[in-house]
Order: structure tokens, then C-alpha cells, then sequence
């Protein structure tokens, strides 16, 4: 049972025997505030008019009841109306004995609901770019945190395989590429055919033609015209190549893939759909709208006068493709927040249509990632490319753990290994450690610190308590638990004990940041208590063991929430 409900039950059941009934909403339990003494508190004012006593008074009432007949009831303190509880370092050792014992520890019981999680979502004209970066960890780590929390999730990407700006790459291409092809210019793939979407819109400049050629293949495309469907295949193979490498290297990976081209001709239907039922209409020029003023926001578009669909179109298909093959309970897109409005369209859309399960849409807004030298811009080649950002991640990190001789004696592979573990880690918390909906300023050199509020040092955190274990030999299993533990040691056991609502919590809102925040006052709270207290040289045979026990716990939480947020950490350095 979880410790704050317990606490809250016994608060109950202590107010109906002093007071009689009560309303149980009103016993009001959280967690002590840092600056006082205490385990849990009660907030005893919604209790006045039951006790009929002052606070101070209510509060000390109901404080003796529960150490008298509450076994985990240690101690209690009343400030200005407010009931500390300390709980017994006899009930912290139990709670410890029951995070040993299990190797679940965090996950919750599966609760029978599908859930699916969209990120990623390229498009096939360009490589993937630092504010893919966000989007695909962000995505990533939030379908295993809902996994975490018993979910059935199904991580899914949607390819931006077709569209006028794929067009537009291609046409470049065709026009200005001489058979250039990946293996002839040495570029990956997805690199290349976004050299050649820079390239269209460099040659805009001086022939805006081009803008209507690209339109045309894009009708000839919709045709199947079978010489723009062979371009078409051959450039997204290219692509679809170089994301395959990228992806790997971040390591996220996806359960179901779905392509725009696949699912655009059932969102047209779809219109057809809405036509019939007058939820849509056509213009004049043959182009299909909606009309949502009424609803606060404006006309939108859905199929182009020629008959080519728009985003809007193939999102509707896909939805209707998801709920219908799948049997969601939820659909959570992982886009930026310049796309909220389209969101908000989709679902109002989907509801005017008729389908119940529009309400069981989320759309993750998450804020733009900018650079100290300002905003991105695809078309004008300034992106931060997200090969070039890992490979100098990775390089950074080598550089920094050599200096810090954080690598001597291991091997080269070992060491090559961990500074890939060290520089993608760096970069991942860097990212996920923000609020999702908060745009950020990332900045290589701050994320790359086995200092401070950072991935390496929770990496390096992990990887000293396996040396200290290692050290050990494994030598402390059957040990009994010391009679007393110190202060140190029983906030570590009170912060593990946290770990499965941090875990809730983070679903609940969709946010690896609350993970990542706790994880590294876990392992603050942890390098405090190995600075101060021997683990090792302790001479008294149960406390070194217990101690080599926490130690061991701390490593595997930590190493579970990192894994979380799609962070590995490692057993040397």
C-alpha cells in the first residue's frame, strides 16, 4: 500500500474515534516540508468544525492517538496548526526490506489500457535536426514511462513521405543533381536530399517557377505518374537510410510506422465523409473547407481546388486508420506547440464527424529548442544537423573523461563505449530535465559536467557505487539490518520509497523531467552520504553490509530511471 494512503487512512480512522464521522476528503495528508521535522503532515483546519478545538489543540489530539495506537507512528510535532508525523526508523527498515525483495520495484500492475505515442514524425526532404533531437526523446522516454506505469504503448512514427516540400527536394534534385547519388557524393542519404531542399530554395530566389514545377510534380505524384513514383521511391530510400542510422545511434525505436502516403487517400475519403454529412463544404473553385467560427476559430482547409490533400487530411486519416486497427484508449502526438492549433482542429474535426474517440487525443506541446546564437531555419541550411551534434557530444565527452582520467585502465572499446554512454547521456538529460512545455536554450558545453544537475554526474554516480560493489565481492547478503540507522540512511530509504509515484506522477503528466529532477537529488543525496560515511572500511560487519546494500539499491534506481528517459549508465569509469 502506498505509505501516504496508509498515513491518510489511520488519519481518518483517528479523526471518526475522536471526533466521530468525517468527511475523508477533508484529512488533507502530503509530504513534510523540508524545513521541518516529519515524515508526512496533516493539515488540521478542514478539521475545526468536527474537533471543536483550536488548531494546535486538534492537532496534538490526533497526533497522541496516533502514536498510541499506530505502531508506525515514531513521533509527531504541531506547528501553527499543522501535524508532523515521523514515521519509526522500524517501519523505513521494513519499507527497505520490501524494495530488496522486489525486482519490479517501481512498476506498476498492468491497468489494461493501449496507448499509443507518435513522435519523431520527419519529413523525407531533410535530415533529423537538434529540435527532432527533443521530439524524438521526449516521445521516446514518455512511452516508456507510460509502459512503466502499466500501460500496453505502441510507439509510433508517422512519415512525412509526400507533400509539396518533398517536391520540392526532388526537383531540385532532378534539375541541378547530375546523378548525384549517396554513395558517388559520400553523404548519408537523408543529408543529401536535404542539401538539395537548401537548393531549392536558393534557386527561388532568382526563379520563382520553380514554385509551380514543384506543384505539378506533386499533381503528376497523386496521378502515379510512374516516373515521379521511381524518384520519389529512390530519394526516400535514401532517406528512410540515413534516419535508420540516426535513430539507432539515439536509440529510440518504434513499434509501428505509418507513411503519409498510405493513409492520405483515407483521410480523403474521409472528406467525402463529411461532405456527405454536411459537416464540410465546397467552394467554387472545388476546393473543401470547414467552417469553425462558431466554434471560436476559423474556415479550414481540407482538400486543395486541384484536389491534393493538406496535412489536415492525411492526420485525419491516420487518427480514423490508429483507433480503428488498434483499439486505442489514448493517442498522445509528441509536437511542437506551433502546432497547437492544428491539434485543436484536428480533434473539433474528428468530433463533428462523429467519432467519440476524438476526446481520447492529446497532443504533447513542447517548446521550441533554441541555440545561443538564436532560432533554426531548414530551408536556409542554418539547423543544428543531429549527426554532427551527437558525433561532438560523443568527442566532447572522450576529451572531458580522458582530462578528468575518468578512462584510465580500460580498455580502448571500453573506453570508446563510455564516452558514447557519457556524451549521448549528457545530452539526453540536458533535454529531458526541462519542463516538455517550456522552450529551451541548449547549450553543448553546460551538458557535458560530472558536476552539477547533469547526466554524467549521475552517470559517474552509478558507476562509483558498482566499483564500491565490485569491491565488496558480493559479500553481503544474509547480514542482519544494524539496530540503528543513521539520519543520512534513512532519508536515502525515504527517497527510494518515493520512486514508484515519482514514476506515476511523470505519467500522469507526461513529463520525464519530474524523473529526471528526482533522480539527481537521489544521487546528490547519495555522493553527501559516501563522502561522509565509510562503506568499505566500516568496521562493524552489519553496518558495512547494510550499507553496501543501500548502495546497491541507490545504483539499481538510478539505473532504472535513467533507463526511463532512454539514458544508459555505466558499470566503470
Amino acid at each position: 500500500m502506498e505509505i501516504e494512503k496508509q498515513i491518510h487512512a489511520a488519519a481518518v480512522a483517528a479523526v471518526e474515534k475522536l471526533y466521530g464521522g468525517v468527511d475523508a476528503s477533508l484529512v488533507q495528508i502530503q509530504k513534510t516540508r523540508k524545513e521541518f521535522t516529519g515524515d508526512f503532515t496533516l493539515v488540521v483546519f478542514p478539521l475545526l468544525k468536527v474537533s471543536h478545538a483550536s488548531p494546535d489543540v486538534t492537532a496534538t489530539q490526533i497526533g497522541e492517538y496516533l502514536v498510541a495506537n499506530n505502531p508506525e507512528t515514531g513521533s509527531f510535532n504541531v506547528i501553527k496548526g499543522f501535524l508532523n508525523i515521523s514515521l519509526t526508523a522500524e517501519f523505513w527498515a521494513a519499507r527497505f526490506a520490501e524494495i530488496v525483495a522486489d525486482p519490479n520495484f517501481g512498476r506498476a500492475e498492468p491497468i489494461g489500457k493501449t496507448v499509443m505515442v507518435e513522435y519523431s514524425s520527419p519529413n523525407t526532404n531533410k535530415p533529423l535536426h537538434l529540435g527532432h533531437i527533443r521530439n524524438n526523446l521526449l516521445g521516446y522516454s514518455v512511452a516508456e514511462i507510460l509502459r512503466e506505469c502499466g500501460n500496453n504503448v505502441l510507439k509510433a512514427n508517422l512519415v512525412n513521405d509526400r507533400g509539396i516540400h518533398i517536391c520540392k527536394s526532388m526537383l531540385a534534385w532532378q534539375r541541378f543533381g547530375n546523378g548525384e547519388t549517396p554513395a558517388s557524393s559520400g553523404l548519408k542519404g537523408d543529408h543529401l536530399v536535404g542539401k538539395y531542399y537548401v537548393e531549392f530554395n536558393n534557386r527561388l530566389k532568382d526563379d520563382e517557377s520553380l514554385l509551380d514545377q514543384a506543384q505539378e510534380m506533386l499533381r503528376r505524384w497523386e496521378a502515379h505518374d510512374p516516373e515521379i513514383y521511381v524518384l520519389w521511391e529512390t530519394m526516400n530510400g535514401w532517406v528512410y537510410d540515413g534516419f535508420e542510422k540516426t535513430y539507432k545511434r539515439l536509440g529510440v525505436d518504434f513499434d509501428r510506422m505509418y507513411y503519409e502516403s498510405q493513409t492520405y487517400l483515407l483521410g480523403k475519403a474521409l472528406v467525402e465523409e463529411g461532405l456527405e454529412k454536411g459537416v464540410f463544404y465546397r467552394r467554387e473553385d472545388g476546393s473543401v473547407w470547414i467552417d469553425l467560427t462558431a466554434d471560436g476559430l476559423d474556415e479550414k482547409l481540407l482538400l486543395r481546388a486541384d484536389g491534393t490533400s493538406v496535412y489536415m487530411t492525411q492526420d485525419l486519416g491516420t487518427a480514423y486508420r490508429r483507433f480503428e486497427d488498434e483499439k486505442l484508449d489514448a493517442l498522445i502526438y509528441v509536437v511542437g506547440n506551433e502546432q497547437n492549433y492544428h491539434f485543436q482542429v484536428l480533434k473539433l474535426v474528428l468530433k463533428k464527424l462523429g467519432y467519440a474517440w476524438a476526446d481520447a487525443i492529446y497532443h504533447l506541446s513542447y517548446g521550441m529548442v533554441e541555440l545561443p546564437e538564436g532560432k533554426m531555419k531548414s530551408r536556409e541550411g542554418t539547423v543544428v544537423d543531429a549527426d554532427d551534434l551527437i558525433e561532438g557530444m560523443v568527442t566532447e565527452a572522450r576529451e572531458m573523461s580522458q582530462e578528468l582520467g575518468k578512462l584510465d585502465g580500460l580498455s580502448a572499446e571500453e573506453a570508446s563505449e563510455i564516452a558514447e554512454m557519457v556524451g549521448l547521456g549528457a545530452l539526453k538529460y540536458f533535454i529531458l530535465k526541462v519542463d516538455p512545455r517550456k522552450t529551451m536554450l541548449f547549450d553543448p558545453r553546460e551538458s557535458i559536467d560530472f558536476n552539477g544537475n547533469t547526466g554524467p554526474f549521475i552517470q559517474y554516480t552509478h558507476a562509483r557505487i558498482r566499483s564500491v560493489l565490485r569491491k565488496a565481492s558480493g559479500e553481503f547478503v544474509s547480514t542482519p539490518a544494524p539496530e540503528v540507522y543513521l539520519p543520512e540512511e534513512l532519508e536515502l530509504i525515504k527517497t527510494l520509497s518515493e520512486y514508484p509515484q515519482v514514476v506515476l506522477q511523470a505519467g500522469e503528466n507526461f513529463a520525464p523531467s519530474v524523473i529526471a529532477a528526482w533522480v539527481y537529488d537521489l544521487a546528490k543525496m547519495y555522493n553527501g552520504y559516501y563522502h561522509d560515511h565509510p562503506i568499505l572500511r566500516e568496521a562493524d560487519p552489519a553496518v558495512r553490509d547494510f550499507r553496501l546494500r543501500l548502495s546497491e539499491q541507490v545504483a539499481l534506481v538510478i539505473k532504472k530511471g535513467m533507463n526511463l528517459l532512454g539514458i544508459n549508465v555505466p558499470e566503470r569509469m
